[in-house]
């Protein structure tokens, strides 16, 4: 799967993990020249607090546009070191 945002590749992989229908890419599938972290956290009761990044392709940025679990809880550790992606950014079949 590839997830794709303003005609950039951020991230590539055969090996993510669905949960609630969002896949997850491993963290070294990334391509790390489009992120920055953000200050943004949310909670989720069953996985744990989630952070986020930044992406910036060119001159545009789509804020908090991915989120990872750094420390998720027991019934979320298969998306520990994986990164989701929302606000536009495409996923697509390789």
């Amino acid at each position: 799967m590839k997830a794709i945002w303003n005609e950039a590749v951020l991230a590539s992989s055969d090996d993510t993990v669905l949960v609630e229908g969002n896949p997850y890419f491993p963290r070294e599938s990334l391509d790390l020249r489009y992120f920055e972290p953000s200050e943004r956290r949310s909670v989720c009761p069953w996985k744990g607090t989630a952070h986020y990044f930044t992406v910036t392709v060119g001159e545009r940025r789509n804020v908090d546009a991915a989120w990872y679990y750094p420390d998720p809880k027991a019934a979320a550790e298969a998306i520990r070191g994986r990164v989701a992606f929302w606000r536009g950014v495409q996923i697509r079949p390789d």
